[in-house]
């Protein structure tokens, strides 16, 4: 009786569990129809080296179908897969699997898992049919020369054919860096249906989420990289993009919207942009022997394909991306100063700190200079691109994601989100 109960009374707050509180325009850790990991690193030389895992989780009971998109450090889209999640499921992913091996995530709905043994379902949780999934999930291993293409893509070497879609010459996808680690990041976001297209093709996306992309916010999740050779592992939560068809910020055209660049800034996405401006500690000393690197995502404003390499001589046009203003200040807040500095105010830095869609920077490396092993960044990374559409509300708008990792060499990282001081929704163009 008693154990009757207490199942009753869980069901009952199930049913009455409404979606979280949250706020269009403010990125919060809540439910979301999009979710970002804004940096992946995979060491390609090392099996025991540097991989990332994420988990992409279901908040509602209703079964979702998900659709991934993995883009190289300057976004160019290589590889897309779908994920079937029952009510109240998880999906762990470790990047090393696809991106070396070959294996994709074996997730299939009821119509191609009858028997319910590659997603089962809980008590508590739907298990529909996806129709559309039939000869897409559970998906077949990855072909070598698929592999083969991956690895090239995001490493920045001239990509194989048949993929190498340049008219004339070699083509890139990526910085080539030359460490042999594949870098990039991954966006998720709720579907309708199994396709080959992606967040950058027409059709994608319709008004009020009557796309292939849903507006389903009940997306959450995280992620880690993981060095088992340096024994130390770094993570956060995955960035929750909400989507909302009533609210104006995220429906009325020429707003900013996070995909805007893939839709003509029609705001058809119905999706929250980040922020432009972010505040993030630095310590390098002390427990923190390793010092402290940035993660930072960033927005090109330009739906990028394939370019001519070798990287470094055809880069896209719209590479290295600049910024509005970076402040440096030590604990005593004073700012950065230049060596030779004469006058006041003193020139703050102006190389470009994240010149890529994706990267990590050293805190007191050659882009990031600092005056103190303690203090804290004043990052504006808004930026106009030259010759490209941008959002016509705010040209200058760049929307933006900031991660600080402090690490111990061999002993431990802590990955902090920055502290976003606006959103791209109305960006701040300030800076000391």
């Amino acid at each position: 009786m008693k154990k009757t109960a207490v199942t009753l009374a869980l069901v009952g707050l199930l049913a009455l569990g409404g979606q979280a509180a949250a706020v269009i325009c403010t990125i919060d850790a809540v439910p979301a129809a999009t979710l970002l990991l804004p940096y992946f690193e995979v060491d390609l030389s090392n099996p025991n080296g540097l991989t990332t895992l994420f988990s992409v989780n279901n908040a509602s009971a209703t079964a979702i179908l998900v659709k991934v998109e993995v883009w190289t450090d300057l976004s160019v889209p290589v590889l897309d897969f779908s994920i079937y999640l029952t009510g109240y499921d998880v999906q762990t992913v470790n990047l090393r699997d696809i991106i070396v091996n070959g294996n994709l995530p074996q997730t299939a709905s009821a119509g191609q898992d009858p028997t319910d043994t590659i997603s089962p379902k809980g008590s508590f949780s739907q298990d529909i049919n996806f129709a559309s999934c039939t000869g897409f999930l559970p998906p077949p291993p990855l072909p070598a020369s698929f592999i083969a293409y991956l690895q090239a893509a995001l490493t920045g070497k001239s990509i194989p054919a048949p993929f190498n879609s340049c008219a004339v010459g070699p083509c890139c996808a990526a910085q080539a860096i030359g460490d042999n680690i594949a870098r990039g990041y991954i966006t998720m976001d709720t579907v309708n249906q199994c396709d080959i297209i992606n967040p950058s093709t027409p059709g994608y996306f319709g008004a009020g989420g009557t796309g292939h992309a849903t507006n389903q916010n009940v997306l959450w999740g995280d992620f880690f990289i993981v060095n088992s050779a340096q024994n130390f592992a770094e993570g956060s939560d995955l960035v929750h993009i909400e989507a909302s068809a009533t609210n104006p910020a995220t429906s009325t055209a020429n707003r900013y919207t996070f995909y805007g660049r893939y839709v003509g800034w029609s705001a058809i996405d119905n999706r929250e942009p980040l922020g432009t401006t972010f505040a993030a500690r630095y310590l390098n000393g002390g427990p923190f022997s390793a010092g402290t690197s940035l993660i930072c995502w960033r927005d090109s404003k330009t739906s990028q394909n394939q370019f001519s390499c070798p990287a470094g001589s055809g880069n896209p046009p719209w590479f290295p991306l600049a910024q509005e203003g970076v402040v440096v200040f030590d604990e005593q807040e004073h700012p950065l100063t230049q060596t030779g500095c004469t006058v006041s105010p003193c020139p703050t830095i102006t190389s470009q700190v994240c010149p890529a869609e994706t990267q990590r920077v050293q805190v007191g490396g050659a882009s990031l200079p600092v005056n103190s092993n303690f203090g804290w960044l004043y990052l504006d990374l808004n930026d106009t691109i030259a010759g490209n559409p941008n959002p016509p509300v705010d040209p200058a708008a760049a929307q933006a994601w900031v991660i600080y990792t402090l690490a111990s060499n061999g002993h431990f990282a802590v990955g902090i989100d920055a502290i976003q001081l606006d959103s791209a929704c109305a960006a701040n163009h300030f800076f000391p």
